[in-house]
C-alpha cells in the first residue's frame, strides 16, 4: 500500500467507516512511515477539535444594557443633586442679599434715615433699590425666571464700578465711600449664577432602558 492508500484508510477510519484494510496493518505502516505518522496525528487532533460539542453561552445583553442603564441613572442622579444643592445655595445667598439691599434702602425711603444730601434724591436711589431688592427676592423664589433679571444687574454692576473708578480717579469721592458699590458687582454674580444652574437641562437618562431590559 502506498501512503496515499494508508492515509485514505487511516481517514475513513477515524471517520468510523471501513477501512478496508487490516487495522495491523495500517498501524504497522503509520508506526513505520514518518510522515503517515505526522499525518495522523494531525488528523486525531483535527478530529477532536470538530467532534468537541460547542458550550452553550448565556445571552448577557439584556443584564449588560441594564447595568449600563442603572449606572447612568445614577450618575444622573448623582448630577441632578450636587446642581440642585448649588442653586438652593445661591436661592439664599440672593435672597439675603435682596433682604439687606431691603433693610438699607427702606430706612431712607419711609423715613428719610441716614440721608445727608438732597432728601428727594436720595428717596429716588432708594426707590431705585427697593425695585433691585423686590426683583432680587423673586429670582431667589423662582430661580427659573433669575436669567431675565441678569442684564438689569450686569448693567447696573458695570455703571457703578465704572462710575466709581472715574470718581476716585477724579478725587471726587473716597475709596472707602465706593466699597458698598461692590455689592452690586457680587448680587449680579450671584443672580448670574443662579440663573446658569437654574437653566442646566436634566440629563438623566430615561428609565424605560431599564424596563425594556430589567
Amino acid at each position: 500500500m502506498t501512503c496515499d492508500d494508508v492515509r485514505a484508510a487511516l481517514s475513513a477510519r477515524l471517520d468510523g467507516e471501513d477501512p478496508l484494510a487490516a487495522p495491523a496493518v495500517l498501524d504497522a505502516h503509520a508506526e513505520s512511515c514518518p510522515g503517515c505518522r505526522a499525518w495522523l496525528t494531525h488528523a486525531e487532533q483535527v478530529t477532536r477539535l470538530v467532534r468537541v460539542q460547542a458550550v452553550a453561552v448565556p445571552d448577557l445583553t439584556a443584564s449588560v444594557l441594564a447595568a449600563v442603564a442603572a449606572d447612568s441613572l445614577a450618575a444622573g442622579r448623582t448630577r441632578a443633586a450636587a446642581r440642585a444643592a448649588r442653586r438652593q445655595v445661591l436661592r439664599v445667598a440672593v435672597a439675603v442679599a435682596a433682604v439687606a439691599q431691603l433693610a438699607i434702602a427702606l430706612p431712607v425711603l419711609l423715613a428719610g434715615l441716614g440721608v445727608t444730601v438732597d432728601p428727594h434724591t436720595s428717596r429716588e436711589m432708594a426707590s431705585f433699590d427697593v425695585a433691585l431688592a423686590v426683583g432680587f427676592a423673586l429670582a431667589a423664589w423662582r430661580p427659573e425666571r433669575a436669567r431675565a433679571f441678569v442684564p438689569v444687574a450686569l448693567v447696573l454692576a458695570v455703571c457703578l464700578a465704572g462710575t466709581s473708578a472715574v470718581d476716585i480717579a477724579n478725587s471726587t469721592t473716597a475709596l472707602v465711600h465706593e466699597v458698598g458699590h461692590l455689592a452690586a458687582v457680587v448680587q449680579a454674580g450671584l443672580l448670574w449664577a443662579l440663573g446658569r444652574v437654574s437653566d442646566e437641562p436634566d440629563r438623566r437618562p430615561s428609565t424605560a432602558l431599564l424596563a425594556r431590559h430589567g
